[in-house]
């Protein structure tokens, strides 16, 4: 069996994988929820509620990406809501993206400033690459359109800029409340990043399977 097959088609969207992916996302995003259990109840005294939407960042990531694979799963047929789900879709990918990579930099730069290094923060590591990792391969699969992906990245963008208008981004190591400038920065670069990533990601992935489907056609 090559590597290869584990990327491919028939094993990513085989239903059996499907639902164990679908599993370990919808339990990684109750319990990413649990996390932010004390931001999100620090949120609420100390600032206006509607701000506790913009906070916990990573798990309604994970929830974006959760309902796409549902969605693999049970596909709408419902004009609306196959337009909603392809914005859910983009969604998914974009903020999967940003943030497995945002929290995983974030981590080794606390460490570089001085920050120890614990248990916990490697589990952050290998969950938020994953989140990152899955989200590209699966980006081939959704119903993604450029009008969606737009989106995505404005909502995401608009999500940076709440956070850090208000102070409500996800809380950092300690050591780098001097550097919240340069977190923010990268916090928006990164968005830009992801945006661009995942439609470079749509568009060759699809160009190789319409290749292969006219090379199957011939």
């Amino acid at each position: 069996m090559s590597i290869s097959y584990f990327w491919s088609r028939s094993f990513l969207m085989n239903r059996n994988f499907l639902w164990l992916l679908f599993i370990c996302n919808f339990v990684g995003t109750i319990y990413g929820y649990i996390w932010y259990e004390g931001q999100m109840a620090y949120t609420l005294e100390n600032y206006v509620a509607w701000l506790i939407v913009f906070v916990p960042d990573s798990p309604t990531a994970s929830l974006f990406f959760s309902i796409a694979i549902w969605g693999l799963l049970f596909p709408p047929r419902m004009k609306m809501a196959k337009s909603v789900l392809h914005l859910i879709e983009a969604l998914a990918v974009v903020t999967s993206v940003k943030y497995g990579l945002w929290a995983s930099t974030i981590i080794f730069a606390g460490v570089a400033q001085g920050n120890t290094m614990v248990w916990q923060d490697w589990m952050l590591v290998v969950s938020h690459t994953a989140m990152a990792v899955e989200a590209l391969l699966y980006v081939r699969f959704f119903g993604l359109k450029t009008s969606a992906l737009i989106g995505a990245a404005a909502w995401t963008l608009l999500n940076d800029t709440v956070d850090y208008t208000y102070g409500v981004f996800p809380w950092i190591p300690s050591e780098l409340n001097n550097h919240i400038n340069a977190v923010r920065n990268f916090t928006v670069a990164l968005t830009c990043f992801s945006v661009v990533v995942s439609w470079i990601t749509l568009k060759i992935t699809r160009r190789n399977t319409s290749r292969i489907s006219w090379t199957d056609r011939r």
